[in-house]
């Protein structure tokens, strides 16, 4: 023990005289003299604050391990999946969703699940019109600064001449007029929002043939959610538009999943009538009955109830719906939103407290279905920083990554299969890409999570010496530490490697020694911190010190790695996000698939 001890306080590695096994004798005599504690992949299990000896001066001392026998959990490789919401049928971008750079962007994030649902789920009509762009001329030689319709009827023209999958590029000034457009329709869609007020939208065969086209090209499965407020005189689902869009998209064979409605606990401040989960698990039966019918979809997945934030009310509609439809649905559903976007501050992302706040809806959210139909897997959907469509310079800056890289470990956990970020392109602030289709701070950060993630989450062990203790107060602690076995599709590195992500929000750097099974290892850095002079607030990001920009509309950048030699100490500056590899750890759990 006193060898052990000698080794924490001096920080320096294990000598070559140490007994054998020590190292994994370390683990429990370390958390016993923790000072502080950091959640534990199989939970968050917090270590006593115990005094620390005199005479420790200075520095924290951090030591990580990871058990590497068996992952705690296996999630799905489509874990990190996306959104778009129905308001891209409003203001325009729905007819862009073919360009290369916007695709180009998704097929980075792929495999995930593109899920086509939000706010306006529910005031969705499907029309099977004809095709306009056959029936119409094209426009005259400078139609671009003439007639923007004219623009989007060639677009289509010049799209229907393409086979497989395609993809359109372009002109500067159509997407300059689109942008002028989009920022017009903005404000209507601001003020439908706040006001909680929708109106009607359209959704034309040849807009879901775009939408399901961006889908497949960019390797993404698209979860179409249907409309649940047609409503019978009874209060029944009305399926006869539902069952329109089904049978156009199952003579076009399109692979899709299905959902019906969105945020179900808020009907009745919608259209002041309620619907209650055992008539929308009714509803829910009446659907997989419906798709069934459709060979196309006899096997299709269905997802619900998508149930907005869990408070009393909400948790009632679960139980009533599980009780019903409980085992009608693959997966069981529900989403969350951080901050209110109208009052939220840069501070607010730095909270402890609010990275915390998601674990008690998991456990309610678990707990009901576990009691009804145990093992079911859950998802996490709309999920973003900020509610009330984000914050400009705030939801789309650097600084929600901590939020965004927190709930990813989080939810992976905690044993949630599958978390949609709500949005990948989208009218407010919360988005992935702009509006300009260049790549925001969080869209790095996904593709970094993609690259380097895989399904297996691992357990991992933490001690440290901290300088000031505070026995009897529980820390929260702000260096957040997650482990996985990298994926398996990244080939610069072999089976039974692991991966770390790391969230420092202290103003201080941190020192991290790798020990155990990681002990002098090879370890691969991809460190991202903001670029430019904007701080937190920048909307650009840097990895290892590289500015990070596409090549071109084609090519997203490499995602280059710093090496650091083998058994060095893993500094962590101040307010950052990191990923680092672990090579060659020959981790019977990450060994096989």
């Amino acid at each position: 023990s006193e060898l052990i001890r000698g080794f924490l306080l001096s920080g320096m590695p294990c000598p070559s005289s140490c007994p054998p096994g020590l190292l994994a004798l370390m683990a429990p005599g370390l958390a016993l003299m923790a000072t502080f504690s950091l959640p534990s992949q199989a939970g968050d299990r917090r270590a006593l604050p115990v005094e620390k000896s005199p005479g420790v001066k200075g520095r924290t001392l951090i030591l990580l391990d990871v058990n590497t026998k068996s992952p705690v959990r296996i999630i799905s490789e489509n874990f990190l999946s996306l959104q778009l919401d129905p308001s891209i049928i409003h203001d325009g971008w729905l007819d862009f969703l073919s360009s290369r750079r916007l695709v180009t962007l998704a097929r980075g994030l792929a495999p995930a699940f593109l899920r086509f649902a939000g706010k306006r789920t529910d005031f969705l009509q499907f029309h099977n019109v004809k095709n306009p762009a056959k029936s119409r001329g094209g426009p005259g030689p400078d139609y671009y600064l003439k007639n923007y319709e004219d623009d989007i009827v060639r677009s289509d023209i010049a799209l229907d001449k393409q086979k497989g999958c395609k993809i359109a590029q372009h002109p500067d000034i159509m997407l300059e007029l689109q942008r002028e457009k989009a920022a017009q329709m903005h404000l209507v869609l601001l003020k439908e929002q706040f006001s909680n007020t929708y109106s009607n939208l359209t959704l034309t065969a040849r807009s879901l043939d775009k939408l399901y086209n961006f889908a497949d090209c960019s390797g993404l499965h698209l979860i179409f959610a249907l409309n649940a407020l047609r409503r019978n005189p009874n209060n029944s689902w009305n399926s006869s538009n539902a069952l329109s869009l089904l049978k156009y998209s199952a003579s076009k064979k399109y692979n899709i999943s299905w959902e019906l409605g969105n945020e179900p606990n808020n009907y009745r401040t919608l259209i002041g009538r309620s619907v209650n989960g055992s008539q929308l698990g009714k509803d829910y039966i009446q659907l997989r009955s419906l798709l069934q019918l459709i060979r196309t979809y006899s096997r299709a997945n269905l997802y619900g109830p998508n149930i907005g934030r869990p408070r009393k009310n909400v948790m009632a509609l679960l139980e009533g719906f599980m009780k019903v439809a409980g085992s009608t649905v693959d997966a069981v559903t529900w989403q969350h939103y951080y901050i209110d976007g109208r009052v939220a501050k840069v501070t607010d992302f730095l909270k402890t407290r609010l990275l915390d706040t998601l674990s008690d809806q998991i456990r309610k959210i678990q707990k009901v279905v576990n009691t009804y139909t145990p093992g079911k897997k859950i998802w996490l959907e709309g999920i973003g920083a900020t509610s009330a469509g984000g914050m400009n310079n705030l939801s789309d800056s650097y600084a929600a990554g901590f939020l965004w890289l927190n709930t990813l470990g989080l939810l992976a956990s905690q044993g949630i299969d599958v978390v949609v970020r709500h949005s990948f392109l989208d009218h407010g602030h919360n988005h992935l890409v702009d509006q300009n289709f260049n790549p925001l701070p969080d869209y790095w950060l996904s593709l970094l999570y993609k690259r380097l993630i895989g399904p297996k989450v691992l357990a991992i062990h933490v001690a440290g010496l901290q300088r000031k203790p505070r026995p009897g107060r529980v820390i929260r602690d702000k260096l957040r530490i997650y482990a996985h076995c990298t994926s398996s599709h990244n080939h610069n590195y072999v089976r039974g490697s692991i991966t770390l992500y790391i969230i420092n929000l202290h103003r201080s750097r941190k020192k991290i020694k790798l020990a155990g099974t990681l002990r002098d290892k090879i370890v691969h850095q991809y460190l991202l911190q903001p670029y430019g002079k904007d701080g937190l607030h920048s909307k650009s990001v840097q990895l290892n010190g590289q500015p990070l920009a596409m090549v071109d509309d084609g090519t997203l950048p490499e995602l280059k790695p710093r090496p650091l030699r083998a058994g060095r100490t893993l500094v962590i500056p101040p307010l950052t996000m990191s990923f680092y590899v672990v090579k060659n750890v020959n981790a019977l759990a990450c060994r096989y698939r």
